[in-house]
């Protein structure tokens, strides 16, 4: 089975309609979003709706819980704060009322998926670092093989066995049996990792393989939205960077 996990698409319609054409050019048989398909950009119900008619399942990332009614983000940075509002304001009731029904965790098999951290998936905690991996340490008997997840917008994968914890570098690589390994699948619309294409990722069950994929998209179209909607101008500019 090959599995399409996208995540953090944060209202960007030109970067999410390239990631779902190249996962359907991938032959893949399901697709999972980990969350966050709101915030940050313009397209708020084009991303919602493109992404109910793909995914086998949609979670409830952190913004898009704001967005929903379902969590508190006055500590937000004035920014972001304000593009939240902005979407909660546009956001079809249709759109709304999906949000607020989405579930913070899934799982197909032995392979996991969770926004932030699998261990308390409600708080919302990163892991992109090997000190935050190794948090899982004590809880790894509980972890499916693979727990996909998102939140930090960086491609970051990470094995966990015999209580040692270490980096996974490569934009593909298999799954050791024995092993339990955590991976950051990047983001499709706001990626941070010094590369401004699209992110998803690739598991193929069966070959036991993970795979990053990048897609170039119409930066330049997404960007112009976000500014047209008056939106923090470094909301389209980063994208540019990759940052």
């Amino acid at each position: 089975m090959r599995i399409a996990v996208l995540s953090d698409v944060h209202s960007n319609i030109e970067a999410l309609t390239e990631v779902l054409r190249a996962a359907e050019a991938e032959r893949v048989d399901r697709m999972v979003c980990l969350g966050d398909v709101v915030g940050y950009g313009a397209a708020v119900n084009e991303c919602c709706e493109l992404v109910r008619a793909h995914c086998e399942v949609t979670l409830l990332g952190n913004h898009d819980a704001a967005v929903a009614g379902r969590m508190d983000y006055s500590y937000y940075y004035d920014a972001a704060r304000h593009a939240l509002d902005w979407s909660a304001s546009i956001i079809s009731q249709e759109n709304a009322a999906w949000l607020r029904s989405l579930p913070f965790t899934y799982r197909i098999g032995e392979v996991g998926f969770s926004h932030g951290s699998p261990v308390d998936p409600r708080a919302y905690e990163y892991i992109f670092a090997l000190e935050q991996a190794r948090e899982l340490t004590p809880h790894v008997e509980h972890l499916p093989e693979v727990t996909f997840i998102g939140h930090s917008h960086l491609c970051k994968a990470f094995s966990l066995a015999d209580g040692e914890v270490n980096d996974v570098v490569a934009q593909k690589f298999g799954l050791r049996q024995g092993s339990r390994y955590i991976v950051s699948v990047g983001s499709v619309g706001q990626p941070r990792d010094y590369d401004n294409r699209a992110c998803f990722v690739v598991c193929d069950t069966d070959a036991r393989t993970v795979e990053y994929r990048r897609v170039e998209y119409d930066i330049e179209a997404s960007a112009q939205r976000i500014f047209d909607a008056d939106l923090a101008l470094n909301f389209g500019r980063r994208l540019f960077l990759g940052v």
